[in-house]
């Protein structure tokens, strides 16, 4: 009887596999039903959540059944046996119904638990006893269960070994001693106890020789020469048995180690050898020879001898293949992975969703995303796709930027009858998320639920960030509480998620509370990109001093600052107009990051600007024009100067800006406010409303503009102070076209400077609002050009309104213009850039017209009762 199964060795991490000890059976889950199946599996779902958990020394219930009540009856006896307790009283009642096959069953339970003391006390009982004295069987079995302790019990193995006569061992009792040495990495005396088996006439099995093989192939310091492997197999081969020859798990044995060796020339001879044995090789053959000859950088050959064997009808199977592919994309063999699918389909041996699952997912990681669809529509044609590729898929097109891609993706999954699983549904929600798709994301949750499945973390999460991107601040939370009650407990990267959401709206006092509760209540601790979320969003609110103190705070807990966290410095710098500061903070960049991003650029070029520091800023332009390792660089600062407003050119511009939204919504919104900020600033107005368009057009600032019967309104809360003064400057001349043509006038217009949540409280009724940089700036542009017809009502300190009554008095004045064709009131025009040494923004300022603003104000109070009920 072999102890060693000639199967299972090499599958194994362990030296020695034991059929005594065999591994726990499989539990299979039928698939997912639709429809009433949800609510049963949820059902199921809490009464196992509300069942005791089992201690370990009671066992697995599925690994329990097999045994028979006598012996599950003595496995519970001696569970509970007190360490001084009797084990005689434990067998009195069932001593005559127990066999030998019955405590074998016994002692595999206590080495599945790994409870070797009590195997070692029921042991010496048997040795005392006539009735049940161990057999050589019971004998190997306990060395088995020591021998799984490590080298401290290896002595206690040899006690057991020795008990048994002399005459009584045969190759069970050596190989489950050998078993137990190889297990300890003790190759040296595995091998001497294979000569000793040998010399006391015992005859090895192929079982011992596998496990003596594979202890001495794995070892490491130092290793086995590869040579008295050789010279073991031929042993092997040699022996007088006929039943002892070399199995799969030999050839597998040598061919490991000839990988670790790279020894591809001694893979190809056992490969020859064992076809020519008869023995077929499986997918670890396969993946030790492919390493072996990757290790020696000679992959090409192993296509070669794939090509042999088709021709000598020894077809490799489709692992083989995927393993020769997989080990070209390692290293980026892209095309060399294609040619081994092709070579696999002339050779006859048709391809699985695995092989192009691997192909898919290489392609995807150099960007080539054509060849991502063209690859996947040929799949479609040869085989099924699966759950799998359609998981490869999403996190493809997800990573690349393609976030309605993956969408669309998932309904022709579900068109297709593949059912997704949770994985998949977070792929999806991941990807809405960084798209902003939140209506999409909404309905993949809703899926979730249908189909009675329990939403992750990592799934709300989605739908929190897809969420933030569209400034729904009060969903966002209502999810992230959501989540709480059904059990999905958030991650960190949920509470960042959530604090990214505020930061886009500078809204510090809601993300100060989300991480006070991460980490009061949650315990869990701030991380980098929690840091980065509180810097944004103490710069987005205008609490510059703060965002510094969250920088330094990042510093001190040893983590160190990356691309975003040295920007968002900078921004808070370039806010507060301080020029020195923002000069070291991005040299600090460009030492860090060798070239400064686009965004990094925009920032200094807007602090110049503001502050007339022209030949400052031109510098800067030049140097970007003249980057010859981004054409990014380039091309925005041919932009800025002018020099890309025809169409041929203003297509490089329009690639830029695609690129950049391939980056996710957070990056974009960043990107296209620190873009708009430096046109303003620079005077180039027609040009920032093209890229405000571009923006709008791909899905950013969704709350932009809103118009009803009630209200025309802007929302720029998200935006830079340049992005804002764009976006209220088109608004503006939207404004006016409508009052030319329109009767029927809303009851108010609006501009949100600032979100205003329930949770504000004092803030809403305070006057703060108005030193924030974006209101003051926005408020004082408004009146300055329509002649304090806004103003900011009680109810309300987020947002500058004009009533209806103003409304009608710039309706009036635009109709009694005596036909003066004006095309709005603000000039959308690209002024020249001002030559250096101008002053535009640092000039003696104009007699304020603040006076005139109160007393507007003082004239409408009266009428703001009307709205209160809007």
């Amino acid at each position: 009887m072999a102890l060693v199964s000639t199967t299972t060795v090499a599958s194994s991490s362990s030296y020695h596999c034991d059929p005594f000890f065999p591994a726990a059976a499989r539990s299979w889950c039928r698939p997912r039903s639709r429809g009433g199946g949800g609510r049963a599996r949820l059902s199921v779902l809490s009464a196992r959540l509300s069942a005791p958990t089992a201690s370990a020394s009671s066992g697995s219930t599925g690994e329990r059944d097999r045994y028979s009540y006598e012996v599950d009856s003595l496995i519970d006896r001696l569970s509970n046996l007190a360490p001084r307790g009797s084990i005689a009283k434990c067998l009195e009642t069932a001593r005559h119904r127990l066999t030998l096959q019955d405590f074998a069953a016994v002692y595999r339970e206590f080495s599945r638990r790994g409870d070797w003391q009590r195997s070692t006390r029921l042991f010496k009982y048997m040795q005392r006893q006539s009735w049940c004295r161990p057999d050589e069987h019971i004998h190997a079995i306990v060395i088995g269960v020591l021998g799984r302790q490590g080298p401290a019990l290896l002595d206690k193995c040899l006690e057991v070994f020795h008990d048994l006569p002399a005459d009584s061992r045969t190759a069970l009792s050596y190989t489950s001693l050998i078993a137990a040495y190889a297990r300890n990495a003790l190759h040296e005396e595995a091998r001497a106890l294979l000569d000793q088996m040998k010399t006391a006439g015992v005859a090895p099995t192929a079982a011992t020789y596998n496990t003596v093989l594979a202890a001495c192939a794995r070892a490491a310091d130092p290793p086995v020469p590869f040579d008295t492997l050789l010279g073991l197999f031929a042993e092997m081969r040699h022996d007088a048995s006929p039943a002892v020859r070399p199995d799969l798990t030999t050839y597998n044995t040598l061919l490991a180690a000839a990988a670790v060796r790279a020894l591809s020339d001694q893979s190809e001879m056992l490969l020859r050898t064992m076809l020519e044995a008869g023995v077929s090789p499986d997918s670890t053959s396969y993946r030790h020879i492919v390493a072996a000859f990757a290790g020696a950088g000679n992959l090409s050959r192993v296509a070669e001898l794939f090509g042999e064997m088709a021709d000598t009808g020894h077809t490799p199977d489709p692992s083989a293949y995927l393993g020769l592919m997989e080990a070209h994309t390692r290293i980026g063999a892209t095309a060399e992975a294609v040619a081994v699918l092709r070579q696999m389909q002339a050779d006859g041996c048709a391809p699985t969703a695995a092989t192009y699952r691997v192909l898919l997912d290489q392609y995807g990681k150099q960007g080539r995303f054509d060849g991502v669809r063209e690859l996947f529509r040929e799949m479609r044609t040869a085989v099924p796709p699966d759950t799998a590729t359609y998981n490869v898929l999403f996190n493809v097109f997800g990573d690349g930027g393609f976030f309605k891609e993956v969408v669309e993706l998932f309904h022709d999954m579900l068109r297709t009858g593949i059912e997704p699983d949770m994985e998949t549904c977070e792929g999806v929600l991941v990807a809405c998320g960084q798209g902003g798709l939140h209506e999409d994301a909404r309905e993949v949750l809703e899926y979730i639920s249908k189909e009675g499945m329990v939403p992750t973390a990592k799934a709300y999460t989605g739908l929190i960030e897809a969420l933030g991107h569209a400034a729904k601040y009060e969903e966002a939370y209502v999810a992230f509480n959501m989540m709480t009650e059904i059990g999905s407990l958030p991650t960190i990267e949920t509470y960042n998620s959530l604090a990214n959401v505020f930061a886009k709206g500078g809204l510090f006092q809601e993300a100060e509370a989300i991480f006070s509760r991460m980490t009061n209540s949650a315990g869990i601790q701030k991380n980098k990109d929690s840091f980065d979320a509180l810097i944004e969003v103490y710069c987005q609110g205008a609490q510059l001093d703060d965002a510094v103190k969250a920088y330094m705070e990042m510093r001190k807990s040893r983590f160190n600052p990356d691309e975003r966290s040295l920007e968002g410095v900078l921004n808070a710098y370039c806010i507060a107009g301080v020029i020195d500061e923002s000069k070291e903070q991005f040299e600090e960049i460009r030492s860090d990051m060798t070239v400064p991003s686009i965004i990094a650029y925009c920032m200094m070029l807007s602090l110049y600007a503001r502050n007339d520091r022209w030949a400052d800023a031109y510098d800067l332009l030049e140097e970007m024009k003249s980057n010859r390792d981004s054409n990014t660089h380039q091309v925005i600062a041919s932009m800025i100067k002018g020099e890309y407003d025809d169409s041929s050119n203003w297509q490089m511009v329009e690639y830029v800006l695609d690129s950049s939204n391939l980056e996710g919504c957070d990056y974009s919104l960043r990107f296209f406010n620190a873009l708009l900020d430096v046109l303003w600033w620079f005077g180039q107005k027609a040009r920032a409303e093209r890229v405000l368009e571009h923006a709008v057009n791909y899905g950013l600032f969704p709350e932009l503009s809103r118009d009803t019967k009630l209200i025309w309104s802007l929302d720029v809360h998200r935006m830079s102070v340049g992005g804002a003064l764009v976006a209220v400057s088109v608004w503006l001349n939207k404004l006016y076209a409508r009052l030319k043509a329109e009767k029927d006038l809303p009851q108010l217009a609006s501009v949100v400077v600032f979100f205003m949540t329930a949770r504000r409280g004092k803030m809403e009724k305070s006057t703060v609002t108005r030193g924030l940089p974006i209101a003051k700036v926005v408020y004082s542009f408004i009146n300055d050009t329509l002649s304090s017809s806004f103003h900011y009502p009680k109810w309300n300190k987020g947002r500058i309104i004009c009533l209806k009554s103003q409304l009608k008095k710039l309706q009036a004045a635009i109709d009694s213009s005596n036909g003066v064709a004006i095309p709005g009131f603000v000039h959308m025009t690209d002024s020249r850039l001002p030559s250096p040494g101008s002053k535009i923004y640092t000039r003696e300022a104009q007699v304020e017209n603040s006076s005139a603003h109160a007393t507007a104000e003082s004239l409408v109070e009266e009428k703001e009762s009307e709205l209160l009920a809007l």
